[in-house]
């Protein structure tokens, strides 16, 4: 009978282990990341906003905010918005820097999507190695028994 190389010296039990550990993380991320608030306010302090996960959480517009143009507080409004979200995708980043590692961190390819292909990539090409000694390995299989 033929070997199965690495694969006959898993260790099951500290998989197992290892798996539970990074789910029981992942659940804690969830709960922290449904608290995550990100917060923003304009240099002249006229527009406030909270932005989370469900998106615009809070709007407060100063009283001295209606006297811009109507142009004028929609920029206002939605750099703010933008800043808000900006502070939100950062805390993100650091809560998931924690559970998953820096290097491992999905929220590195948010602003780097080539990066996220490159992995996407060598990951096909796992696959494809893997795919290809398995269908080796049934052909030899299929030829020594003959079939």
């Amino acid at each position: 009978m033929q070997e199965f190389g690495d694969f006959a010296n898993i260790d099951i039990e500290k998989l197992i282990k290892t798996a539970d550990g990074q789910f029981a993380r992942v659940e804690e991320l969830q709960k922290t990341v449904a608290t995550l608030v990100g917060r923003a306010q304009d240099e002249d302090g006229l527009v406030t906003v909270e932005f989370a996960a469900e998106g615009l959480r809070e709007l407060e517009l100063h009283p001295k905010a209606m006297r811009l143009s109507s142009g004028e507080l929609a920029e206002k409004i939605k750099e703010t918005i933008r800043m808000a979200s900006d502070d939100l995708q950062r805390q993100m980043s650091d809560a998931m820097g924690e559970v998953f590692g820096e290097e491992d961190n999905p929220m590195r390819f948010v602003n780097d999507p080539e990066a996220a292909l490159s992995q996407v990539r060598s990951a096909e090409a796992a696959y494809n190695r893997t795919f290809e000694d398995v269908m080796g390995e049934l052909d030899r299989i299929r030829r020594r028994l003959d079939l």
